[in-house]
């Protein structure tokens, strides 16, 4: 018997660890090479990893819900050749057995960026075409070599492409594990609900499981923390079930004083950021008022229009594009400040970020080089960003190089706000909600639609004169959308 350690590989992005949040098998299970064996947690995203060898688990070495550093094993796979304990934390770059060939940049087991090797699916650039080579032997040694050389090609994760159930299926979760009840007997929860009462501060030995063989499921932890008595069917599970994350518990309904929420994960990355961003640059916020009527009605026409016919448009395109454009004429705004090398550096690029909230917290990806993008390739992008984002899918590649970022606060009803720069751009833009107001025009009161925008800047950078010829310039924009055809 030969059984191998699989370590936790390094994601990438400087992260030094990460938490398991779903396995994908159970001991005993049979995997083949490149099986999805786990979903892990960054500072930045989610993600599966693969299994670099074919054989049976014999152990699963770290529980659900457990952060460990990277290089920690987390799983024995038995591969059936002999041999001693090998851990393996990665692929090796090295030429296969058959024909000699040499495994590319980016593929699994290949060069990845900053000398690593590349581990993760969907982690680091494409550089090649994702090829597999022809299986000779489903059993045979060789095979298990061949598949590890194969390339993973990034896959893009929309909202059509993942379903809920999709991302901890029933059918992969951990086993069920009995806690002794008050009267002797056993309570069977899974591991993920089982966090999930710990969260809440539940003993499990005194929820009714209504699963199979008295199995507690996250809906009756659920429903016993909200008081209403055991769930009557586990097919009224929401879609997050099989989440790790938290769930707020119905205030008072617990019958502790105060709840503990561990920070790790994005929370404690995005807390990190902003207090980091907001002592180093010096923060200055201006406001404007804009009749946004003209800016509707084209909303209104674009939606109208065959071109924009499968993909949802709406006010915050056109903000996004205006801004793309005034920074085009202001490019001190789109820049960053080097404290190393003592530099202002002004991107001629505009890595557009858009503040996304999601289950996990707050996460800004950005759309590389929005502004070469026409505006019907700029919403596909800004769809499938935003789609991504509240799957919990965005890798850290896609998080990285922001030049410039828009929050809406709008589509939660506020008017405006003073947000916090996002580390290392140098202006945020605050795109509130678009009321219908009295509004003098022309001498006369006149319901009209109106929104408040806020930049916040960094005034190394951005100066008043500049941030205040930015602002309106979004603003001449928004007000009227012909005024485009000028600058753009």
């Amino acid at each position: 018997m030969s059984v191998k350690q699989f370590n936790l590989p390094d994601p990438g992005e400087g992260l030094l660890e990460a938490e398991i949040v779903t396995w994908k098998v159970k001991v005993g299970d049979s995997v083949k090479v490149n099986d999805i064996i786990v979903e892990i947690e960054t500072a930045k995203s989610l993600v599966e990893l693969p299994v670099p060898y074919a054989g049976t688990v014999t152990a699963l070495l770290v529980p659900e819900g457990e952060t460990v550093p990277v290089g920690t094993p987390i799983i024995s796979v038995d591969d059936g050749l002999g041999g001693d304990v090998a851990p393996v934390a990665a692929a090796p770059a090295s030429t296969s057995d058959d024909d000699d060939e040499v495994i590319e940049a980016g593929k699994l087991g290949g060069a990845a960026p900053g000398g690593r090797v590349a581990v993760l699916v969907g982690y680091g650039p494409r550089v090649t075409e994702a090829k597999r080579r022809p299986r000779k032997g489903q059993d045979a040694p060789a095979t298990a070599t061949a598949q590890v050389n194969q390339a993973f090609a990034p896959v893009p994760a929309t909202a059509e492409a993942i379903e809920p159930e999709a991302i901890a299926p029933e059918s992969v979760a951990a086993q069920p594990v009995s806690v002794t009840r008050a009267g002797g007997g056993k309570a069977l929860a899974k591991p993920p609900v089982r966090k999930l009462a710990r969260d809440l501060g539940i003993d499990l030995s005194e929820v009714t499981g209504s699963g199979e063989g008295g199995v507690v499921s996250r809906a009756d932890v659920e429903a016993y923390a909200a008081g209403g008595g055991e769930a009557t069917d586990e097919g009224d599970v929401s879609a997050a079930a099989g989440s790790s994350q938290y769930v707020a518990p119905v205030f008072g309904s617990t019958g502790e004083r105060e709840v503990r929420i561990p920070i790790k994960g994005v929370r404690k990355m995005t807390a990190q950021a902003m207090v980091s961003s907001a002592f180093t640059a010096p923060h200055v916020t201006e406001f404007i008022t804009v009749d946004v009527t003209r800016m509707m009605k084209l909303v209104d026409r674009l939606r109208a229009d065959r071109e924009f016919k499968d993909v949802k448009v709406s006010p915050l395109l056109v903000v996004a594009k205006a801004l793309i454009i005034a920074s085009r004429r202001h490019p001190g705004i789109n820049a960053t400040w080097d404290e190393a090398a003592q530099e202002i550096v002004v991107k001629n690029y505009v890595n557009l970020g858009i503040a996304a909230a999601t289950p996990r917290g707050l996460m800004v990806p950005n759309i590389k080089d929005a502004d070469q993008m026409s505006l019907r390739q700029l919403a596909d992008a800004m769809a499938n960003l935003i789609s991504t984002a509240r799957e919990g899918k965005t890798q850290p590649a896609e998080m990285a190089g922001g030049s410039i970022t828009i929050t809406n606060v709008g589509v939660f009803g506020v008017d405006t706000g003073t947000p916090i720069l996002n580390s290392g751009e140098a202006a945020i833009l605050c795109f509130g909600t678009i009321r219908q107001m009295p509004w003098v025009v022309k001498g006369k009161i006149k319901p009209r639609w109106v929104t408040q925008l806020g930049l916040s800047f960094d005034h190394r950078l951005v100066n008043g004169d500049l941030g205040s010829r930015f602002l309106a310039d979004i603003a001449a924009i928004m007000h009227d959308p012909g005024q485009a055809l000028v600058w753009g």
